[in-house]
């Protein structure tokens, strides 16, 4: 039998490696959430309790176990066109914006996509807004979705949910246009898919610049896991690949305030946006 108890201090050694692996500051007392989250992993790996496997983690370094814990420890709920006001913003002031863009495509950045709802939402929004102003991007839009999480990303790419996950948050009516039933599942049509790109980042780990520049961010719900000091050195790297008056869009919860001076409140009926200054 498992025994899902951790100790305090296999519960301090672990929120060390968290943090040191994926930037997820855990508050004290979360050991109810650690048993939670990787009692399942536990049982696969025929441990006998959370704490040895804590112990496996800091010895074993090329099996992919950091990577599973890390997985299992990363908050994947999400849902369709979640709090509404960023998409209707993105829509009504952000792609209007974008229209004026010749030369190039605009590009987004859902920096944490978990299961894929937010870019999918973007792209709808997107096809939304062409079908009642035909040609008024004379490029389509380049959607890049990246998240920590492996596992999330497959589900992702392919797109396909079942009813319960439609649910949460789409409309009978966007469903119909929007997606294809295919008997255990509906799946997101190809022309919303084809304007995403997915990809695996940890957003402590990389360089963001190898993704070229981008006009809007979308990073929403995600720096409440993250310590001030990441938080902060996040919000530095964002301003870096934002085109000068390019967007981020943080989680209804989450503010900018006391972290960086690159950007600007912006507000909208409904909800606000942030804006990279522009030099000078």
């Amino acid at each position: 039998m498992v025994n899902q108890s951790i100790t305090y201090d296999e519960y301090q050694e672990f929120r060390e490696f968290l943090e040191s692996a994926s930037g997820i500051a855990l508050g004290d007392n979360k050991q109810y959430l650690v048993n939670s989250r990787l009692g399942g992993l536990v049982t696969e790996m025929g441990l006998s309790s959370v704490g040895e496997l804590v112990g496996r983690v800091k010895s074993d370094t090329k099996s992919g176990l950091r990577e599973r814990i890390v997985d299992a420890m990363t908050t994947n709920e999400t849902l369709w066109f979640r709090d509404h006001f960023p998409f209707e913003i993105l829509k009504s002031h952000i792609l209007p914006e974008l229209s004026a863009l010749r030369a190039r495509p605009a590009r987004i950045w859902s920096a944490a996509c978990s299961s894929g709802q937010e870019p999918y939402s973007m792209s709808m929004i997107i096809q939304e807004y062409l079908q009642t102003k035909p040609g008024s991007l004379p490029r389509d839009v380049q959607i890049t979705a990246t998240d920590i999480s492996s596992s999330v990303l497959k589900d992702a790419k392919e797109g396909l949910y079942d009813a319960m996950a439609l649910a949460r948050g789409l409309s009978e009516e966007r469903k119909k246009r929007f997606f294809d039933n295919k008997g255990k599942g509906w799946q997101v049509k190809p022309e919303i898919r084809k304007r995403i790109t997915f990809s695996e980042m940890n957003l402590m780990k990389k360089d963001y610049l190898a993704l070229g520049k981008f006009d809007v961010i979308f990073c929403r719900n995600v720096l409440i896991y993250f310590s001030s000091e990441v938080k902060r050195e996040i919000l530095k790297r964002f301003s870096q690949v934002l085109e000068p008056g390019g967007y981020i869009c943080l989680g209804a919860s989450e503010s900018m305030s006391g972290y960086v001076d690159f950007f600007e409140t912006v507000r909208y009926q409904g909800g606000l946006v942030y804006r990279l200054k522009k030099a000078g």
